[in-house]
């Protein structure tokens, strides 16, 4: 029997903002599960959606996980820099018969029910203007969760050829959060429920491109309200960078690991150390979310 590979895991904020309480969430989430398997933890930028990205806001994110103790392995990896990889894989596809030129719009598909039909799959169109898709004829409906269990996905929109890059020129994240899992050999990601059904389209891919997945583990999200996560869309407020050590105590209690002797840890590294002995994601809650209170918080946005 060949050995077990080695753990590598990761955390990939995107730009668009500095770190919020959700974000740090899966920040810890991924270090402890990472660490506590004796792992690498690695760092990617997903600056793919260059529109949406804010000059600085990586520096800034990167300062937070130093505040908090949350040290990476490796250089930091930024997606703007692998453009060229993205476009060979997606070549080959075009070659291979796996992807084709879509020219449907957000429009044509809404008026047509709001699930693509795979309209433009044998209408073989030019690249000028298109966007690419993948031809998916057996997406992947069922896998394992490490936290949540067995999953069916029914959920159309995970199931539909996938966009692998925009009509406006710009990769899609489906195709990138791939592509550079495979090139870093990523073995676990450790993610929010948000994500949970999207993971069909990647594990499709994943299938298409003849390459072993990750195991994935879907933690659940935190939210103001029910089906309203803390997020950069919904304004959630930066993490306080002045109270790192208190910052860490709310995410070890979000987690269900906080127990009283963890206010006698006086630092940061201290207390992941203690956090990293206590991990086990099996015992997270299996559900979707979790309602914070963000009255009790000043890293929460009120509405």
């Amino acid at each position: 029997m060949n050995p077990p590979s080695p753990y590598i895991g990761r955390f990939a904020p995107s730009p668009s903002g500095p770190l919020h309480f959700g974000s740090l969430v899966a920040a810890v989430a991924s270090y402890l599960d990472a660490r506590s398997q004796h792992g690498k933890w690695l760092v990617r930028i997903e600056d793919i959606d260059e529109p949406r990205c804010v000059p600085g806001a990586d520096a800034v994110i990167l300062r937070t996980l130093e505040l908090h103790h949350l040290y990476w392995d490796e250089r930091v990896s930024y997606q703007s820099n692998q453009h060229s990889r993205y476009q060979t894989v997606i070549d080959s596809l075009l070659e291979k018969q796996r992807a084709y030129y879509c020219q449907c719009t957000r429009k044509i598909i809404r008026a047509s029910g709001g699930i693509y039909q795979g309209t433009c799959r044998h209408l073989h169109l030019p690249a000028a203007g298109n966007a690419v898709r993948l031809y998916v004829d057996e997406p992947v409906t069922l896998f394992n969760d490490r936290i949540q269990g067995e999953v069916i996905v029914t959920d159309a929109h995970a199931l539909e050829d996938t966009v692998l890059k925009r009509r406006d020129g710009l990769f899609s994240y489906n195709l990138v959060v791939v592509l550079d899992d495979i090139y870093q050999g990523v073995t676990h990601v450790v993610r929010g429920y948000d994500l949970l059904t999207t993971t069909a389209a990647h594990l499709t891919l994943y299938r298409l491109l003849n390459t072993k997945p990750p195991e994935y583990a879907h933690f659940p999200v935190a939210a103001m309200l029910p089906g309203h996560k803390l997020s950069k869309q919904n304004h959630a407020r930066a993490i306080g960078a002045n109270t790192p050590l208190q910052n860490l105590h709310k995410v070890l209690k979000f987690l269900t690991l906080w127990k009283p002797e963890c206010a006698t840890i006086g630092s940061c590294e201290a207390l992941l150390a203690w956090a990293t002995s206590q991990w086990d994601s099996k015992k997270l809650p299996k559900k979707a979310e979790i309602i914070v209170d963000q009255h009790d918080s000043p890293y929460y946005y009120e509405p």
